[in-house]
């Protein structure tokens, strides 16, 4: 394809394109790409055609051998999200501009924080839909990592998780904190044993171990116990699974494991001794500095748990 500079404006149409190629490319291809964007795939190919042929450039390689982007794919996807940032931030201006705040807060969440007695996020959401009834919510869960990274390059405007290896270009307010456990299921070796017996006598390397697939404190923890990790997860849900099979040791939040517990599914393997506690915390970019909506929504945070840090310090 000839590479002409054809593109001499914007218009809506093209920005609606520009969404629909990054879509594509998160989603890793047209076919899985559908869902997402409501539309069927011949569609989909429709607009990333019109796309290549408004800016003159090929932007991807489909086919046989799968979905790629061309290097110069590569390039007008950067600049396509450096473009939907700058949107991103002009809406965000006009929304300071107004007397009542509108727009939609992008928050972010790790934690399950519904059962967390010490989590009070959604006193934070009542109290600040008070405050701006006109915001639309979107909230993603995701790992921390993956949250940090999204706050960084402004996807999200605010995300909760655990204090770990802070980032120097976020703000970390601390909210609550969470008491884990190493738990074993119903059937495993340790399930009858003595919950006072001291981990360096239960030998705890020689049984499969299941964690997070990323640095969190829950690596950190498992690490410093001598246990090699034979699982891997991304959500507590997954987690909990391989525990109750009886086959796993593995960590869980207290407030988690209670529902299992008081079903005899997990047993508590030496409390005392792997137990740990999480502090968490809001997130928001330094830099460019927030709007005033996740500026108001980080006060009703500070709020809704202001006086209950401390009682679980």
């Amino acid at each position: 394809m000839a590479k002409r500079a054809l593109l001499r404006s914007l218009s809506d149409v093209d920005i609606r394109l520009i969404r629909v190629f990054i879509t594509v490319t998160e989603c890793g291809g047209f076919a899985a790409s559908e869902l997402e964007l409501n539309i069927g795939r011949s569609t989909i190919s429709k607009h990333i055609s019109d796309l290549e042929l408004r800016i003159g450039l090929k932007l991807c390689n489909r086919g046989p051998s799968g979905f790629s982007l061309t290097p110069e794919g590569e390039q007008v996807l950067d600049a396509a999200h450096e473009l939907l940032a700058a949107i991103d931030g002009f809406q965000a201006h006009i929304d300071n501009i107004h007397i009542h705040l509108t727009g939609t807060l992008r928050l972010g969440l790790f934690d399950q924080s519904t059962t967390n007695p010490h989590a009070h996020v959604h006193e934070a959401i009542r109290s600040f839909d008070t405050t701006a009834p006109d915001v639309a919510f979107e909230i993603a869960l995701a790992p921390p990592s993956v949250l940090e990274a999204r706050v960084t390059d402004g996807t999200l405007d605010i995300a909760i998780v655990p204090i770990h290896r802070q980032s120097s270009a976020l703000q970390y307010t601390p909210l609550y904190e969470e008491h884990m456990t190493l738990y074993c299921g119903e059937g495993h070796p340790l399930f009858e044993v003595d919950t006072t017996m001291r981990a360096e006598d239960l030998n705890l390397a020689q049984y499969k171990y299941a964690g997070y697939g990323f640095n969190s404190p829950n690596m950190m923890a498992g690490q410093n116990l001598g246990m090699r990790r034979t699982a891997r997860v991304q959500e507590e849900e997954a987690l909990s699974l391989l525990i109750q099979s009886g086959r796993y040791l593995g960590y869980l939040a207290d407030h988690v494991a209670e529902t299992f517990l008081r079903k005899g599914a997990v047993r508590a393997v030496a409390p005392e001794d792997t137990g740990y506690t999480t502090r968490f915390a809001a997130i928001v970019r330094k830099k460019p500095a927030s709007d005033r909506k996740t500026e108001e929504f980080l006060r009703c945070l500070v709020e809704a748990h202001d006086g209950r840090w401390s009682d679980v310090m």
